[in-house]
């Protein structure tokens, strides 16, 4: 990947989104979806009302062909979208729950889905999308690596999803995307793949959760622990599930209800701390959850797998543990 040829794209495309924001009177995500949504679309700017009037249309377009020109590639375009969508998040302030995913975490969950997968037809479910960064990222991953890999995700939060659907467009990566909440009845077909960077907090509708082992009695569910339980129903019979929790989240107050869904529905086979650089506080801190849905041969491991990464910003350190992981799976999977 040519780093100049992405700082141009960078230019280029920040100059048509804030062009079209100004134009518009409009937010920075919706400028963005809007300009997705016209490169895709021939590179033309849609007009309405005589808006953007007819120098703006003509100096939007002019940008575009000079983007169109550069040629970008899957990944460059995934690339060029998470720093834009990075710089966004600067002006308009997102809530954590909402942050893009690292691309470092992104490239791990690759990584741990190639040694799990026992098929090369692989669809990969997350139930909280968000701005697809993450499905994105291990979708096109797993195709470059040779694997037929398809996204689906659901998100509660219509922006979110359209900035999905648009990045998936850019790419020219169709995804297949549902705008609801993820804790009532999807249709989503099973999946051989769960994976999600969870939304952490408590989730209002207790009558919904109520419907869930991990639902608590005297209080808000924790909407990560229902999540978790909503993925694997959508798994196949020992498919697996990845997802991004909070390192203590079985030392939290609701931690027993989960442990009591893990020892019926499921196998916690591995959990994998990730390094505390990527966090700014001790409380902010997340690991990877290693689930896998019982049925068909699968079984509780004998070891799970319990392993700190000290960093991924190492290579050595990095390939060190790819190494413990395979020789974890050989042994136990």
């Amino acid at each position: 990947m040519n780093p100049e040829k992405i700082e141009t794209a960078f230019s280029l495309m920040e100059e048509a989104i804030t062009t079209i924001e100004r134009s518009l009177d409009t937010s920075f995500f919706d400028a963005y979806i809007e300009n997705a949504e016209n490169l895709v679309d021939d590179a033309k700017v849609r007009v309405i009302d005589q808006t953007p009037d007819k120098k703006t249309v003509a100096k939007i377009e002019a940008l575009y062909q000079d983007i169109l020109q550069l040629d970008l590639q899957k990944e460059e375009w995934r690339k060029l979208t998470q720093l834009l969508l990075l710089h966004g998040s600067k002006k308009e302030g997102l809530q954590p729950n909402h942050q893009l995913t690292p691309d470092s975490i992104g490239f791990l969950f690759v990584f741990l889905i190639e040694q799990l997968s026992q098929t090369k037809e692989l669809r990969i479910f997350d139930p909280a999308v968000g701005m697809g960064n993450l499905l994105l990222t291990v979708v096109i991953g797993l195709q470059q690596a040779g694997y037929h890999a398809q996204g689906i995700g659901v998100d509660i939060d219509d922006t979110l999803l359209a900035i999905a659907a648009a990045n998936g467009a850019l790419m020219a990566e169709t995804l297949q995307l549902f705008h609801q909440d993820s804790l009532h009845d999807l249709l989503v077909d099973p999946v051989e793949i769960a994976m999600g960077d969870l939304p952490v907090g408590y989730y209002p509708n207790d009558e919904q959760a109520e419907k869930f082992i991990t639902h608590a009695e005297k209080e808000h569910s924790y909407a990560h622990h229902l999540l978790l339980e909503q993925s694997m129903h959508y798994v196949k019979p020992a498919g697996y599930g990845l997802f991004l929790v909070p390192s203590n989240f079985l030392e939290t107050e609701q931690g027993p209800l989960l442990e009591k869904w893990l020892g019926k529905k499921v196998y916690l086979q591995g959990i994998i701390q990730l390094p505390d650089e990527l966090f700014q506080s001790e409380h902010s801190r997340k690991s990877i959850l290693l689930l896998q849905n019982t049925g068909a041969d699968a079984k509780q491991v004998d070891k799970v797998l319990l392993v700190k990464l000290p960093t991924l910003k190492e290579p050595a350190k990095v390939s060190s543990f790819f190494k413990e992981f395979e020789d974890w799976k050989s042994s136990n999977l």
